[in-house]
């Protein structure tokens, strides 16, 4: 139970472009990321598109204002880890480079490390996963540089078709399942908690840093609209800042799924009224957003749905490789330069799009994407 005496906080800020790597630091500092400072320190980025797209995937100055901070504080950097996974729709070295990580990561002399070629180690939880169990009976895996180290989540604020919105919870997702966790698509909100569970049990802290600065409303969490929202969050608790980052959406987090069951296995605060919200005062705040689904989750969706011999075809066979083309298809060759390119041309009218053009690409290293080893998606 969440008690007066340790309330779960959550630190929120106004920001804008011209000052949005001192806003980082001030939050930060508010947020005691200090306590992090002298254990190992893993960096999950979000990558939810290979390409750039405005609120889709870890933003170049919210990784910028984190690792900026953890300069100032005198962080040792041998000890931090920079990681993404590779998905059947996304590739880390291409993401890295279109996103505009990589010169960011230079900068601060650490490296990009994705997360299929690294070492993963089987892992029983002590925790009750029954859904994690049921759809991967064999054993579940985890990285081994994940054990005993702090986990820093940076995910952007964001609809998704499947899950309402997607923050601190929902990155976990990218990190802890290897490649067929689009089986986990059906029972996604019960798989996000028993994650919540895993990582509690492998990190000594679950830390998040979520950029609203450009949030995603609509069909994310790829061809969402993107606003200006101007907001930065961070917070020790994932449920509790997921509930904060809800509801400046306009989302009742009562009705997120993912974040009631959290809230009421005690993982973490899902109750807005009951989260210490320092900073900027979001009370009042809703942005309206509506979360829809894009042609390829409502397909996705349905098919599931249709019958357990149907999913069976369809996501345990090769068939499987039909989706992820048609996924490509339709994001890749006909939505993005159809639709998103006319998009991100106003946004790079805007002050966060010029932001965004100040960063460099850096070398292209997506050649590096054909030697990451690939898992079986079905």
């Amino acid at each position: 139970m969440i008690t007066k005496k340790n309330k779960s906080q959550v630190f929120v800020l106004k920001t804008s472009p011209k000052t949005v790597i001192k806003d980082y630091a001030k939050l930060l500092d508010m947020a005691n990321i200090k306590k992090l400072k002298e254990e190992k320190n893993v960096i999950k980025l979000n990558l939810s598109w290979s390409l750039y797209y405005p609120a889709c995937s870890t933003e170049p100055w919210q990784l910028d204002g984190l690792l900026n901070k953890m300069k100032l504080d005198k962080f040792n950097f041998k000890k931090i880890k920079a990681v993404e996974n590779q998905t059947v729709v996304t590739k880390p070295w291409k993401g890295a480079y279109l996103n505009k990580w990589l010169p960011v990561l230079d900068k601060y002399n650490l490296e990009f490390t994705p997360l299929p070629n690294v070492k993963w180690v089987p892992f029983k939880p002590k925790g009750n996963v029954e859904f994690l169990d049921k759809i991967f009976p064999e054993g579940l895996e985890i990285p081994e540089l994940y054990k005993g180290s702090n986990i820093i989540h940076l995910p952007t604020m964001k609809d998704h078709g499947h899950t309402t919105m997607t923050g601190s919870m929902k990155n976990a997702f990218g990190g802890l399942l290897p490649k067929r966790r689009h089986h986990s698509h059906k029972h996604i909100h019960e798989v996000l908690v028993d994650l919540l569970t895993i990582q509690k049990e492998i990190h000594p802290n679950i830390f998040t840093v979520t950029d609203g600065t450009v949030a995603g409303n609509g069909a994310g969490p790829r061809i969402h609209m993107p606003v200006e929202a101007n907001y930065i969050l961070a917070s020790y608790d994932p449920v509790a800042i997921d509930t904060v980052h809800a509801h400046i959406c306009g989302h009742d987090p009562n009705k997120i799924d993912f974040i009631k069951i959290a809230h009421d296995k005690g993982l973490g605060c899902g109750d807005f009224k009951q989260i210490e919200i320092i900073g900027e005062n979001v009370s009042k705040v809703n942005l309206h957003f509506q979360t829809k689904e894009s042609i390829v989750i409502a397909t996705d969706k349905l098919l599931r749905k249709k019958s357990k011999i149907v999913e069976q075809l369809y996501f345990h066979t090769p068939m499987v490789y039909t989706a992820i083309w048609a996924s490509g298809i339709y994001h890749d060759k006909l939505w993005y330069p159809n639709v998103g390119k006319k998009i991100i041309a106003e946004f790079k009218k805007t002050g966060w799009g010029k932001l965004f053009d100040s960063y460099k690409y850096g070398k292209d290293l997506s050649y590096k994407d054909k030697d990451i080893k690939n898992w079986n998606p079905y």
